[in-house]
């Protein structure tokens, strides 16, 4: 009996019921990207202030809208600017962000040699 009843409401509401998991799982992967303004260690997936959730709340309507991740991405960044992204992309304003690691290392790495050297 149950089984007749599933099957009744999936043939009669099919959209909805795989639509919404799918704009479900959609938003989950979009929320993982995007940092929480309030919490910025957090992303909005992780976060429970209140900023988070109702950004959750908007890209779920933008996606319902029809929208991409990248049009999505894009209007958060227009308008909270690009810290808002966890991984922010690789462009000359943030050049010194992704290769100071690398200087920093090879810094060391010769500051350590040097060391060595007078030993």
């Amino acid at each position: 009996m149950k089984k007749i009843i599933i099957l009744i409401i999936i043939f009669l509401f099919p959209q909805n019921v795989f639509a919404d998991e799918n704009i479900e799982k959609k938003a989950r992967e979009i929320n993982k990207k995007i940092r929480c303004v309030v919490c910025q260690s957090q992303s909005i997936d992780d976060s429970d202030s209140i900023l988070a959730r109702d950004l959750r709340l908007l890209i779920k309507e933008k996606l319902k809208e029809g929208k991409n991740e990248k049009e999505i991405t894009k209007y958060l960044e227009e308008r909270y600017g690009e810290f808002i992204l966890l991984k922010p992309k690789f462009n000359s304003k943030t050049y010194f962000l992704w290769l100071a690691p690398l200087f920093i290392i090879l810094f060391g790495f010769f500051l350590i040699k040097k060391i060595f050297r007078k030993y």
